[in-house]
């Protein structure tokens, strides 16, 4: 499992799962949004922790920067 997830893209999921959590445990939001965004929130922590998203892997994506030679 390598990384796929560049610098960039793993600050804007920290964000927005740190926001999404939020906004869930504020009581922003509730219900099924509410679900979703406690889901969504996690999901977008963790991948930007191990900097590896399946989904990416899936598309064949990656944003991490290329390593020299």
């Amino acid at each position: 499992m390598g990384c796929n997830v560049g610098k960039g893209d793993q600050i804007f999921r920290f964000i927005l799962g740190f926001v999404l959590l939020l906004a869930y445990f504020l009581g922003w939001v509730s219900g099924t949004w509410g679900l979703i965004a406690l889901i969504v929130g996690i999901i977008m922590i963790a991948t930007a922790a191990i900097r590896f998203c399946l989904i990416y892997r899936l598309l064949g994506m990656s944003t991490c920067e290329a390593k020299p030679n």
